[in-house]
């Protein structure tokens, strides 16, 4: 059995997001300031005033998009995409590319009993078309719905395994199945907070010596035609611009909302002991997690709850990395912050980190400058994203942060230096922040 105290270190990485769909173009378009915000062409036309969005047009679906895969598990993607919709089957590539990536695709080469899996997503909304043709069969003569025949005539039409592809706790079970992991599995479902979530339950569970391998991260998007929808009238999101690239704008004195999006990302986690062991390439070491849901008030005396949500999550990474005899006064590290582009978020969130920080000026970067915002899969792309600029010393700007907010106090990155640790901060509309706390491992 593992000891509970063990450290636990990065062996692997997998994204799907609108930079690309391996570890290679990501980082390059990253250093090269690229963005991936482009016109849209998975929304119904004239049916939303979205016209511009992260996609992750590098994934169609096809089985390459998976990484390099084995003939039968080619075959049993294959076969069971027909019950996976798209945020199901992005998060199953990203899980599939970390994989290969930390050389523990072959179940042969881990414990399946002591490999499992913790992943999460979005609330997953069912495309109306599902039930299209059961809708069609109740039209009376007068192309009027008639509820009363859809026992007997409209649910009949619909595919009996639609559900299938919609349920959050797919992801994983899809993973797990196909790589024999027969350790702990989980789901987590809350919203952008989901991805840190994940990864510090999955810490926990290695920790806890339940298992020496744990695949986590999450999938998501708000580019599904009715969430689209949902996001467009419950949030404000970013107008269009003669240059769509110029859209999101995290911390921007210029900015004006949000930027949908839709990407998944994964981590390999083990233990050190077992990575050492195994002469794995490491990529980090997470040295803590936290989590915080702060909602609102309603008794007339409401709190800047994203801002105390921020603000729990950081000083307690920041408290655990001290426990643990890291200073993290010093400058020798960057905050990813979760940087939505909306103006009242933004601003309490940085509120949050300032909170937290004092007068350390700790330079902080935002991802979703790049693609906008992922939902769930956010963090877990934002984080591989942070690992990569540990690896290669080289730090990514915020895109379009030209002019801080004056209400925004903190200290966008003004260097390409990463230092030797991030905290990837994230929080939900709904007042649920997470957190994860990464540093360099120079030496095993």
């Amino acid at each position: 059995m593992s000891k509970p105290s063990q450290r636990v270190v990065i062996t692997g990485m997998g994204v799907v997001c609108p930079l690309g769909r391996d570890l290679d173009t990501f980082w390059t378009n990253l250093l090269a300031q690229k963005s991936g915000v482009s016109s849209l062409d998975c929304l119904p036309e004239n049916g939303l005033d979205v016209r511009f969005g992260g996609q992750a047009k590098c994934f169609t679906g096809d089985i390459d998009n998976f990484g390099p895969l084995e003939k039968s598990l080619q075959r049993a993607i294959k076969k069971n995409q027909k019950v996976m919709c798209r945020e199901i089957e992005m998060g199953v590539a990203a899980c599939q590319m970390a994989l290969a990536h930390s050389g523990l695709s072959d179940p042969a080469s881990r414990n399946p009993e002591r490999s499992g899996i913790v992943y999460g997503s979005d609330y997953i909304l069912t495309r109306p078309e599902e039930f299209a043709d059961g809708v069609t069969a109740c039209f009376d003569s007068r192309k009027v719905f008639d509820i009363k025949r859809w026992p007997t005539e409209g649910r009949i039409k619909v595919n009996p395994l639609w559900l299938l592809k919609y349920l959050p706790n797919m992801p994983a079970s899809h993973v797990a199945i196909y790589n024999d992991l027969r350790g702990p599995s989980n789901s987590v479902t809350i919203r952008e907070a989901s991805s840190s979530s994940s990864i510090a339950e999955a810490v926990a569970t290695i920790r806890r010596g339940a298992s020496d391998v744990m695949l986590a991260g999450a999938t998501g998007s708000r580019l599904e035609p009715l969430r689209a929808l949902h996001f467009s009238v419950s949030e404000t999101l970013a107008r269009d611009r003669s240059d769509p690239s110029e859209m999101s704008r995290p911390f921007d004195a210029d900015r004006d909302g949000s930027v949908l999006g839709e990407g998944a990302g994964a981590l390999v986690l083990e233990s050190l002991e077992h990575a050492v062991a195994r002469g794995a390439k490491i990529w980090g070491e997470v040295v803590a997690g936290v989590g915080s849901a702060v909602g609102h008030r309603f008794d007339g005396k409401d709190r800047d709850f994203i801002r105390l949500a921020t603000h729990n999550v950081l000083s307690g990474l920041i408290a655990k990395a001290t426990s643990l005899g890291m200073d993290l006064t010093a400058d020798d590290w960057h905050i990813h912050a979760c940087g939505k582009g909306e103006v009242d978020s933004d601003r309490s969130e940085a509120m949050g980190i300032h909170d937290s920080l004092g007068d350390a000026r700790i330079p902080v970067t935002a991802a979703k400058s790049y693609f906008g915002n992922l939902g769930a899969g956010s963090a877990a792309v934002e984080i591989v994203a942070s690992c990569l600029a540990l690896e290669h010393q080289k730090l990514f700007p915020i895109l379009n942060c030209n002019r801080l907010d004056a209400g925004c106090s903190i200290k966008v990155t003004d260097s390409d230096r990463p230092g030797n640790a991030f905290a990837s901060l994230s929080y939900s509309s709904q007042g649920q922040a997470s957190g994860v706390l990464v540093r360099r491992v120079l030496s095993a």
